[in-house]
């Protein structure tokens, strides 16, 4: 009954994170923590998971007209290289843990609603910082075994780059490809099990179904309010139970 449970977690994951253009690792970290999931079988499974969802959310948010190809490539030309690196470095252990911990506080606070104020006035792409960016958070991505967009996507509103569906689009398909190429990097044995056959068709209806809406504009605060203390629970099981 555990596989169900999880299962249909799975979906809500994917669901909300795919809805703003993320692959959800920060939540499958979560939900694995919770129903103590060991590191070992799920590390690659959450880079599967993240490029299954992401890579649905950028055809949704992509086919509904958010994506710029313009402020996307310098964050991918040097994340991707760095990414497979991190990935060659993985952390482990305690500090393993608590990092995720902290990662998980950022997709908290905006699944709360707290984000950056879009500027009303579009700025264009400083270069030399975007690769700065790119290249801090592919490696902190590989390192972390996630994608990255937690950190991309308030940068990219902060820094008035882009609104926040063009934010979404952005971090899809850089979650995507980092994803990729942290699954390269990762020096970690691929556990196979049955279970992961319904975990991944969940994740992928909650993807695909979010992404639509999310597209569209498609507001969820109470079940997001709902995910957020489901975050926390594994935001505090990281930090002080690891």
């Amino acid at each position: 009954m555990e596989l169900y449970y999880i299962a249909f977690v799975l979906f809500v994951v994917g669901f909300l994170y795919a809805s703003v253009g993320h692959g959800g690792a920060s939540g499958y970290i979560a939900v694995f923590s919770i129903f103590s999931i060991p590191v070992a079988q799920y590390k690659p499974l959450i880079l599967m998971l993240n490029m299954l969802v992401a890579g649905t959310g950028f055809f949704q948010f992509r086919r509904a007209g958010h994506f710029r190809w313009s402020t996307c490539w310098p964050f991918l030309i040097t994340s991707i290289p760095t990414a497979f690196l991190g990935a060659r470095y993985a952390l482990e252990g305690k500090v393993y843990f608590v990092l995720l911990g902290l990662a998980l506080i950022l997709p908290t606070i905006r699944l709360l609603g707290i984000t950056p104020k879009e500027h009303q006035k579009r700025k264009t792409v400083n270069i030399p910082l975007a690769l700065l960016i790119g290249a801090i958070i592919g490696l902190l991505s590989g390192m972390l075994n996630i994608g990255g967009g937690i950190f991309l996507s308030p940068l990219l509103i902060l820094l008035g780059w882009t609104n926040a569906k063009e934010a979404a689009a952005t971090s899809a398909i850089f979650i995507t490809l980092n994803s990729f190429s942290g699954l390269l990097g990762n020096t970690t044995p691929i556990y196979i099990d049955p279970s992961f056959a319904l975990w991944f068709s969940a994740a992928a209806v909650g993807g695909f179904t979010g992404a639509y809406f999310g597209s569209a504009r498609f507001q969820m605060a109470t079940v997001r309010t709902l995910l957020s203390v489901v975050l926390l629970i594994a935001c505090c099981k990281l930090l002080f139970f690891m």
